[in-house]
């Protein structure tokens, strides 16, 4: 699923910057820098030291924050395509790493993880950024731009979560065994980025199966702030968000369909959509450079 992070010399750095440990508001950050790939881990605690947040970056320019979907993180080609003209970081959704997987219990509800974001920023010292969300992160995107609107400079969401229309209703994907998941998620069940997120028996290691264990962990965890349905109020917030949006829906999305972009558009006060053709609900893992490139293009406008 992605590239893999190589493992560095881990020190303790002051936020984002130098220097040692910040403690202060509950946070203490630590750094792990890839001697490879040029990929950093750094662990974030928030909320009162309760919550570890797993943070990846890469790449040099402004600051882009990414929020990953409901089956977890991983650094992948979309994400190296952004990294070419942006500072990335890319934190894990409390609770869907394995060494802090209990720390997602000190969550209530969405508000909360929304203040985690906005503790972690903080700790980050980013007052503000582009923000790109997928699926489960376009919408903790949105929340936190509604929510802090001077955060976000420019919204670029991915099928995202937050509506619910009875016509057309969201496929429950924790309900759907791993193969038609798999169909659901991607056009092509058999693409690449497929075939990285599910391996087949036969190439099943336990490196494979422990990614599978997190994917199906990450699902339970992130599925915490949208049971029983994706719809917890963003209609009510919503006109907050000030940013430009562009919304990228894949053309054959299975799992939340591309009329759900008319929910954001009628609601946002500048916001426009470009579909990708020949994806599903992933468009930027089945087209990562065509879709990296259409949202390079807006940031930078």
């Amino acid at each position: 699923m992605g590239e893999p992070l190589v493992a560095g010399t881990a020190t303790a750095v002051r936020g984002a910057g130098g220097g040692g440990p910040r403690r202060g508001r509950g946070v203490t950050t630590h750094v792990q820098t890839s001697r490879v790939i040029e990929t950093q881990e750094r662990t974030v605690s928030v909320w009162q030291d309760r919550v570890r947040i797993r943070v990846l970056s890469k790449g040099r320019g402004p600051a882009l924050v990414f929020f990953h979907g409901p089956w977890g993180l991983t650094w992948d080609p979309f994400l190296d395509e952004l990294a070419q003209s942006f500072s990335v970081l890319a934190p894990a959704h409390p609770g869907t790493t394995p060494d802090a997987h209990d720390d997602v219990y000190h969550l209530d509800g969405l508000w909360d993880l929304v203040l985690c974001y906005d503790e972690l920023l903080e700790a980050l010292g980013i007052r503000d950024a582009a923000f790109v969300g997928h699926s489960f992160g376009g919408m903790v995107a949105c929340e936190l731009a509604a929510a802090y609107p001077d955060r976000a400079r420019r919204l670029a969401l991915i099928a995202p979560l937050g509506f619910w229309r009875d016509p057309d209703r969201i496929i429950n994907w924790m309900l759907l065994e791993p193969g038609e998941l798999r169909r659901q998620i991607f056009r092509d069940p058999e693409c690449d980025a497929a075939r990285r997120m599910f391996p087949r028996s036969e190439e099943q290691d336990s490196s494979a199966t422990a990614a599978r264990v997190r994917m199906v962990w990450a699902m339970g965890t992130t599925g915490k702030f949208i049971w029983p349905i994706p719809d917890k109020g963003l209609k009510k917030r919503i006109h907050r968000v000030k940013a430009p949006t562009l919304l990228v829906w894949g053309k054959e999305d299975r799992l939340v369909p591309p009329v759900y972009a008319d929910e954001f558009v009628v609601r946002l006060s500048d916001a426009r959509v470009q579909t990708v053709a020949d994806t599903g609900h992933a468009p930027h893992l089945e087209q990562p450079a065509m879709v990296a490139r259409a949202v390079r293009e807006f940031l930078g406008q």
